[in-house]
């Protein structure tokens, strides 16, 4: 027979479900709000590049790119580069000066902090596989041996829209099983310090302000890959697997 404490017990554990469930989703909604209703979408231009989209332009910036004729030409719906920008070399260093004088210009705020370093981009030549082992090292000092051992598993994509622009993003994602006498160091200092937390209080700091929104995808897509979250016992499942993979 249930007493009255079990049955209140048992509803807190379904409020706490539904209040964790509802702030990822709503994490999710927000790190796609490019595709929601009220969204820039159907305003925007394509950006292209050797007839591959690579972004999305709103029509301010893409006039503001029209004064640069050399470098950016229109058509239609669509922003391209000139036709005698047909290498990744000519391109880059067209780019750079642009965003140079706009830099000087301080036309846009995102330009004032601009770093330099590419933040674990994918430069070009370079395989996913190298970028991955390159940041393992400079991020938490992993072994190339070690990081050598990481398996792909798939992507995080998403596209969202703030004050600073329209950023579609897509992250490659590698499962590696550390040993247990592993203990990261910080490398290039972009982190602050390392935790090792049981897998409950993460969930916990996932809809906090604890991660970064984008980092707590990819740990989120972690926990559904495992079946720490299941579609049985999440009532959003079908939505955070969805979110995770939305097309760029």
């Amino acid at each position: 027979m249930l007493s009255e404490r079990t049955i209140n017990c048992s509803t807190c554990e379904i409020d706490k479900m539904a209040s964790w469930s509802e702030k990822m989703l709503q994490l999710l909604r927000r790190m796609n709000n490019f595709h929601l209703p009220g969204s820039s979408l159907e305003s925007c231009l394509r950006f292209e590049v050797a007839g591959e989209q690579v972004g999305w332009l709103y029509p301010k910036v893409a006039s503001i790119l029209g004064r640069f004729p050399a470098v950016f030409r229109p058509y239609g719906s669509t922003i391209t580069f000139s036709s005698g920008l047909d290498t990744f070399e000519s391109r880059s260093v067209a780019v750079d000066e642009v965003l140079q004088e706009l830099r000087r210009e301080a036309t846009f705020t995102c330009l004032i902090g601009w770093r330099d370093e590419a933040a674990g981009g994918l430069a070009a030549s370079c395989s996913v596989r190298h970028t991955m082992v390159k940041e393992c090292e400079e991020e938490a000092c992993i072994p190339q041996g070690l990081a050598e051992q990481a398996r792909p598993v798939g992507t995080v994509s998403y596209t969202y829209e703030d004050d600073e622009g329209i950023f579609p993003e897509c992250q490659f994602v590698f499962d590696l099983e550390l040993p247990l006498n592993f203990q990261p160091h910080i490398g290039d200092g972009e982190v602050q310090a390392f935790y090792y937390y049981p897998i409950e209080k993460v969930k916990d700091l996932l809809v906090s302000e604890e991660f970064k929104p984008n980092c707590a995808m990819v740990v989120l897509d972690f926990l559904i890959r495992h079946a720490i979250i299941e579609p049985d016992s999440e009532p959003y499942y079908h939505e955070f697997v969805a979110g995770l993979h939305r097309s760029l």
